[in-house]
């Protein structure tokens, strides 16, 4: 065998340990919990994600008046179709996983049984299926893995952990408040949501101070690029 490809391969296997190293000093993975655990709660956040996604269009089909007062002060049934509950509901269900690899499992189990639950009450009880609409939610199903494996190193101390969790509640800050044309709120539910994630991720005290002076200008840049339109 040629020597030079032995020396290659020798170097990208030296590599990719020196990667496995660098991720587990941020967060190592527990491998303690048994598989038939780890399956069971697989299955519980799948099922989870089918009830959200009935339950959101549900709320789409009904009229406002319809619904309890609390639910129509805080516009509910709109909420679920903006942005920040799903990045909360990814981030909660990336953090608490036991491995990033279960993070990135359950995450896409949550999106994509969401988004057939959702598209199975609009064909069968509601009689239509937007096609185009519902390939969006399917690309960004099959895009959160690659998400969930990122957002999982965010719950641990170190600077990549706050750097992580930095670009995560800035963007969630990005749609409770417009702060590119002066500063206001946008929904009370955005502020609720941010406020919940501030407190998942929350850490030592200097490193909870620098996250969130982090995410302010990750927030404004955010929305110069993309603009609020919730």
């Amino acid at each position: 065998m040629d020597g030079s490809k032995i020396t290659d391969r020798g170097n990208e296997e030296l590599d990719m340990e020196n990667a496995k190293l660098f991720l587990t000093r941020i967060r190592k993975p527990d491998k303690n919990t048994p598989r038939q655990i780890q399956i069971l709660v697989s299955i519980g956040i799948a099922l989870t994600g089918i009830a959200i996604g009935v339950f959101q269009k549900y709320l789409d089909s009904c009229a406002i008046n319809e619904l309890p007062v609390i639910l129509q002060r805080l516009d509910i049934g709109n909420y679920f179709g903006r942005f920040a509950i799903w990045i909360l509901l990814g981030t909660v269900i990336s953090i608490y996983a036991k491995t990033p690899i279960r993070a990135a499992i359950n995450t896409f189990l949550f999106f994509i049984c969401m988004v057939t639950g959702y598209y199975l009450y609009c064909n069968y009880v509601l009689g239509f299926l937007p096609r185009t609409y519902m390939m969006v939610w399917v690309i960004f199903s099959f895009v959160s893995p690659i998400l969930a494996l990122i957002c999982w190193y965010a719950k641990e101390d170190g600077i990549v952990a706050v750097l992580i969790s930095a670009c995560i509640l800035g963007v969630i800050f990005s749609q409770a408040f417009l702060i590119t044309q002066g500063f206001y709120v946008t929904h009370l539910t955005e502020v609720i949501t941010w406020l919940i994630g501030v407190i998942i991720l929350i850490r030592k005290p200097k490193e909870t101070v620098l996250e969130l002076a982090l995410s302010l200008p990750i927030a404004f840049v955010y929305q110069l690029f993309i603009p609020y339109w919730g």
